[in-house]
């Protein structure tokens, strides 16, 4: 494995400090940008973990260079969530190591915070919103994040009679991705599986 990447496993955790990185992010970012927040602060279905970090806590063999979390919003009809918008976070001392790319600007691995609107509404499944989103391919991002596994971070998109064990998987066939094989470890059957925690 590059020795740039950490081969730590992804816990339970982890996940929570992520999700609480994104919330914070995402409060900065209301508190810096009222007219988002009138749109959207209540409008959020979820926030998910992606890219090589995700796929990792599938198969910890692929290793993390960085954190990429999305946070999606039921989109509102005055104006879409602006996609440019991208934060940075530092995830701090950890098992994981530092950012090599950038270690004078972090004490951790780096955390890529990214937000979108979606067609739906607030409330709707957000397990269904977002596999919806990825199977349509219809844009870079689905396209090119649809190939890996997703995490969910947040534990109110879910029904309390989950108790806080893992939501049941609801696989979406991907058949570009040769990435997994066929069993991922949460038990999913499908290649590109989307992999959702509470």
């Amino acid at each position: 494995m590059n020795s740039e990447r950490s081969s730590e496993r992804i816990t339970r955790s982890d996940l929570k400090r992520l999700a609480r990185a994104a919330s914070a992010e995402r409060e900065e970012f209301f508190g810096r940008h009222p007219e988002w927040a009138m749109l959207y602060r209540k409008r959020m279905v979820c926030a998910a973990l992606c890219k090589d970090a995700a796929l990792h806590f599938v198969n910890g063999s692929t290793g993390i260079g960085a954190f990429d979390v999305w946070t999606f919003y039921a989109e509102h009809a005055e104006a879409p969530f602006p996609v440019q918008q991208v934060a940075k976070a530092d995830f701090g001392k950890s098992k994981f190591g530092r950012d090599v790319a950038h270690p004078e600007a972090y004490q951790g691995r780096r955390i890529e915070l990214r937000g979108r609107s979606l067609d739906c509404k607030p409330g709707d499944d957000p397990i269904e919103v977002l596999q919806r989103y990825l199977r349509s391919g219809q844009t870079p991002s689905a396209g090119n994040c649809g190939t890996r596994p997703w995490c969910c971070l947040n534990r109110n998109s879910f029904s309390a009679t989950s108790s806080g064990r893992r939501w049941p998987c609801r696989p979406v066939e991907f058949p570009r991705c040769k990435r997994l094989g066929p069993e991922c470890r949460a038990g999913c059957s499908v290649l590109g599986a989307v992999v959702f925690l509470i």
